[in-house]
């Protein structure tokens, strides 16, 4: 099997979460292997950052500003790459979120904030990404970044709605898999499962900074750095369009989970 991302070179990518961690790190890679990157992100300055920094890489990274809960940000975001790139090759779901609550007690608003990020927001992009891709008739590739809690919950205090969601994650690879079959459609579609990764998401919403408890746990855990999940990420991407990695889980050696 030969490892390649030649055929992707000058075509469009979009990857949502990338203004830190795995997704920043993913954007990087992309445009080192020569790609028209859209980064989606709240945060838009830290990609407009990041692309000053790739200035000189053989492709080239754009900041567009896109809150994945918000189903209008979305798509303005997905016409505004349309527009000014050209229709995109390339998706991967890269943004995530975990809140700081808990199942018997916890806080909806914060268990819907998740579902709203990792299960809903990732749901859009990938329909309209697949549109997309069927309109103009590419055999492109969606990358789900989705986690090991997304095929065995951890015991893990405050792991709350997060499991959950991954597993969702789980699910909808099988099945957007299923439909490009019966669609007849060659788009490819991947699950890219981290392990513990040293990552802003293990200090959202103050989740281990403030709980003396958690932080010890998290303190003993191995991980990864987010350059390996970005490997990994191109690594699939670069298989030929016959093969199709379904499912990648990436553990750090000495992981328990």
């Amino acid at each position: 099997m030969v490892i390649s991302m030649d055929r992707w070179k000058g075509k469009v990518a979009i990857v949502t979460g990338a203004s830190a961690g795995i997704g920043a790190a993913i954007v990087e890679q992309l445009a080192e292997a020569g790609l028209q990157v859209a980064g989606f992100a709240r945060r838009s300055e830290r990609v407009e950052e990041l692309a000053k920094k790739l200035s000189g890489k053989k492709g080239k990274v754009h900041a567009v500003k896109v809150d994945i809960s918000k189903e209008d940000d979305i798509l303005k975001g997905f016409k505004w790459v349309t527009d000014n790139l050209g229709p995109v090759s390339i998706l991967v779901n890269s943004a995530g979120v975990l809140q700081n609550t808990n199942l018997t007690d916890g806080d909806t608003e914060k268990w819907k904030k998740v579902f709203d990020i990792n299960v809903l927001g990732l749901c859009i992009a990938t329909r309209e990404a697949v549109k997309i891709m069927k309109a103009n008739k590419i055999d492109g590739h969606i990358v789900h970044i989705n986690s090991v809690a997304g095929h065995k919950v951890p015991h893990f205090e405050k792991a709350n709605v997060y499991p959950a969601s991954k597993y969702a994650v789980t699910a909808l690879t099988e099945t957007l898999r299923q439909e490009l079959n019966h669609l007849g459609l060659k788009i490819k579609i991947t699950s890219v499962s981290p392990g513990a990764v040293t990552t802003e998401l293990m200090e959202a919403d103050n989740w281990t900074k403030d709980d003396p408890k958690v932080k010890e746990i998290m303190s003993k855990v191995p991980y990864l750095k987010a350059e390996d999940i970005a490997d990994s990420v191109l690594y699939v991407l670069a298989t030929p369009p016959h093969v199709q990695v379904h499912e990648l889980t990436v553990k750090p050696v000495g992981e328990s989970v």
